[in-house]
């Protein structure tokens, strides 16, 4: 939270959020008046926000929390062409049936996010802070707009040379295809025009964003001056990037997304938890809504302790709260305490899937488990964590053997519907690291 003593662009310097700014002096005095509006924009590439938005949805929430109003604009113009910056290949252009979808789950999100109670606000049952959030989309002021029109009205007040000498444009057309299309090398003018008409509408002089996005904002700022003689402010903050420069929020399976139908709570909980030392400090003051000396005495404790691993648990409790909320914080933690030897029991398939997705997996008619059921021997055997069924039988006998979590000592023990863990799956473990899924489909297998 932004102590309410502290301007909101002091709180961003403090906490290594600002990249690039203009005058601090002027941005200072506009943001010491309560009620002012910052708007941040996202382009609806995809049906989901990614990990790489979280920066620019704490800073709304931090505006918020200062006692400011947040703007989110979602592109539903942009989206139509994609915008260049930080790219070195266009993007392919998006259906409209696509793109309405995506602008329909994004501006869901957002609102989700940005009236989510943090989490000590969650614990102590405090209301979140009451400020007026916009959530606008520019496709409502650029629909109708005709193409001469805005080049009149837009274009002319915009030199070629200022578009020329962004870094977004220079760098593709750098390269020896030419690496900008016309449509792409326009897109400028239309963030340009999203700030002024901001400016005209919510009386919004403020605009932030990734520290790829200062050429855009900077030409709105720009075209302002020239359109209206109006003083608007820009601040960007560095993108969000792991401590060799790699992009955070890319795993080898793709990104980690913000929904929770293509990333599960749980695996976007142990993203955060398996974050390198380097960079869980640097996330934890940037990302969270703790006060900053308490992040910083945490991060203090990982240098000292860093196999406890503390930094990483709160980030991932803190973030996995806002995105998820507490159910789906509570079922990461459960789902995390299995490693842990944690009883297994009523989860879904999927999360079994997802928290088990590297080790082996073997399916079996589910006919297996009628009747007497299915020898836990042949199990361990058939999934491989046993070599034979004597080494499974020996195993047992002396303790080494699990079913869900739960220790088995009876070597006559048979496995039926009682000991799935959900609708069609159970784990298996023998020792303390060596699992297997059993997954009892359908009547197509065979007993091995």
């Amino acid at each position: 939270m932004t102590d309410e003593s502290t301007n909101l662009f002091d709180d961003f310097c403090a906490r290594g959020l600002v990249h690039q700014s203009t005058d601090a002096l002027l941005l200072r005095q506009w943001l010491a008046t309560p009620g002012r509006r910052v708007y941040a924009g996202f382009d609806p590439t995809a049906a989901s926000l990614h990990v790489g938005h979280l920066v620019a949805i704490v800073l709304l929430r931090r505006v918020a929390h200062a006692g400011h109003e947040p703007v989110a604009l979602v592109g539903g113009a942009t989206g139509m062409i994609g915008d260049p910056s930080g790219r070195s290949e266009e993007r392919n252009l998006l259906s409209h049936e696509q793109l309405a979808s995506n602008i329909a789950g994004v501006e869901r999100q957002i609102r989700t996010l940005l009236a989510a109670p943090n989490l000590t606000a969650a614990r102590s049952q405090r209301a979140a802070p009451a400020t007026r959030v916009h959530v606008v989309n520019n496709a409502e002021w650029m629909r109708g707009v005709g193409y001469l029109e805005f080049l009149r009205d837009v274009g002319k007040h915009v030199p070629l040379s200022q578009m020329l000498g962004k870094d977004s444009v220079k760098s593709r057309l750098e390269r020896a295809d030419g690496g900008l299309s016309y449509t792409e090398f326009s897109y400028m003018l239309l963030q340009a025009w999203d700030f002024v008409h901001l400016s005209d509408s919510l009386d919004c002089r403020v605009q932030i964003g990734g520290s790829d996005q200062w050429g855009n904002i900077t030409a709105g700022i720009e075209l302002g001056r020239r359109l209206r003689a109006r003083d608007l402010h820009a601040i960007t903050c560095p993108l969000l990037t792991k401590s060799d420069g790699t992009k955070m929020g890319k795993t080898a399976s793709g990104a980690i997304w913000l929904d929770p139908k293509a990333t599960s709570p749980y695996r976007f909980y142990q993203y955060w938890i398996n974050l390198e030392d380097a960079d869980a400090g640097r996330c934890l003051t940037r990302l969270t809504e703790l006060p900053l000396d308490e992040s910083q005495a945490l991060d203090r404790l990982r240098a000292t302790n860093p196999a406890a691993r503390d930094t990483q648990k709160r980030l991932a409790e803190e973030l996995t709260h806002l995105v998820h909320g507490s159910q789906g914080l509570a079922a990461a933690q459960q789902a995390t305490a299995i490693f842990f030897g944690a009883t297994i029991e009523n989860l879904d398939d999927s999360l079994l899937s997802d928290i088990f997705a590297d080790v082996p997996s073997r399916e079996f008619s589910r006919t297996l488990l009628d009747g007497d059921g299915f020898s836990l021997i042949e199990a361990l055997e058939a999934t491989g964590l046993a070599a034979n069924r004597s080494v499974a039988r020996r195993t047992i006998e002396q303790g080494g053997a699990s079913v869900n979590n739960r220790k088995i000592l009876d070597s006559s023990h048979r496995l039926t519907p009682r000991d799935l863990a959900g609708a069609s799956t159970l784990v298996l473990r023998m020792g303390k690291k060596s699992y297997a899924l059993a997954r009892f489909v359908g009547a197509a297998n065979v007993r091995p």
